[in-house]
């Protein structure tokens, strides 16, 4: 069964809690608190069947750098699923969005470790931390987001097998907690630091509660060839929400163009031929893409 998944940054959500360190007011809070649980609907509304909490950059020394402490930072991961979970109440209630859809899961985001040094590092994956190092950074915030309610963990954006191997040990500990992890990648055949995806994706599919495998964050252009490189290799299903495409700067901290995508329709369609379950768009994409996946993936299955 198809579903579009995406993402909203974390900086909204943060914007919404501190600045430099400082506490906005109850009013500007609850106001970007308000676009955030807007923007989640808004995808709903497009066709997402997967919505994504905005804890996808998050840390605990990252919020310890804006005066944020381990408890607030804890409560804040558990909001950004609580908003999603809201949009999706909101979405559910109304009766004409439950013909012809499947109620729309929430997973809790969990990116890669280069994700919150906001240098490039995830379309890298060159961080110089050990299996056993990498687990402990990634546990603390993993503990919060799987007894949050979240239907699922989404592991995002995984450059690198040591990252992969720290996720699935850490997994291990949540077997209660279904799970996907998907890898942002450097071409049609490899992660983004060099090793092959056929390599991560068995790795992936080894924890028993990962449910599905595939690749996110990484150019559109690459993904047909990355599906078809593990084309009968998987047990589980495949999943593929690229972005759109340009590259980011990670010097500037801005999106620079890159070769896009050309029609996202035709571009699902292709990848759903070539094994992908679960499919929709990841940084720079819109709810307009989803729309256009969303329609494309339902016009086949009314085939």
């Amino acid at each position: 069964e198809e579903a579009v998944k995406k993402g909203v940054g974390f900086e909204a959500m943060a914007a919404a809690t501190a600045a430099d360190g400082r506490s906005f007011g109850k009013g500007a809070a609850e106001r970007n608190l308000a676009l955030i649980r807007q923007v989640h609907l808004d995808y709903f509304r497009a066709g997402a069947d997967v919505g994504a909490s905005s804890s996808y950059q998050a840390s605990f020394p990252g919020f310890a750098r804006r005066g944020i402490d381990a408890k607030q930072a804890a409560e804040l991961l558990r909001l950004s699923v609580r908003l999603v979970q809201e949009a999706r109440a909101q979405f559910w209630d109304e009766p004409a969005n439950r013909d012809g859809r499947c109620r729309p899961l929430v997973a809790a985001s969990i990116g890669c470790y280069g994700a919150a040094l906001h240098d490039g590092s995830e379309y890298r994956g060159n961080y110089g931390l050990s299996v056993r190092e990498l687990i402990d950074w990634h546990r603390p915030r993993l503990e919060v987001l799987a007894a949050s309610g979240a239907d699922l963990l989404a592991c995002e954006t995984i450059p690198s097998l040591v990252e992969a191997e720290a996720l699935v040990r850490l997994l291990e500990e949540f077997r209660e907690v279904p799970a996907w992890i998907s890898f942002s990648c450097q071409d049609g055949e490899h992660l983004c630091e060099g090793a092959p995806f056929l390599d991560a994706v068995g790795l992936a599919q080894s924890a028993a509660n990962v449910v599905a495998v595939g690749v996110n964050c990484t150019p559109p252009r690459f993904v047909e060839e990355l599906l078809a490189s593990v084309h009968g290799e998987t047990s589980i299903p495949l999943l593929a929400y690229p972005n759109s495409g340009e590259r980011w700067n990670a010097a500037e901290q801005r999106w620079e163009p890159g070769a896009g995508c050309l029609g996202w329709g035709e571009a699902a369609r292709r990848w759903r031929a070539a094994g992908a379950r679960l499919i929709g768009g990841c940084c720079r994409t819109t709810p307009e893409t989803i729309g256009e996946i969303a329609s494309a993936l339902r016009a086949v299955q009314d085939q």
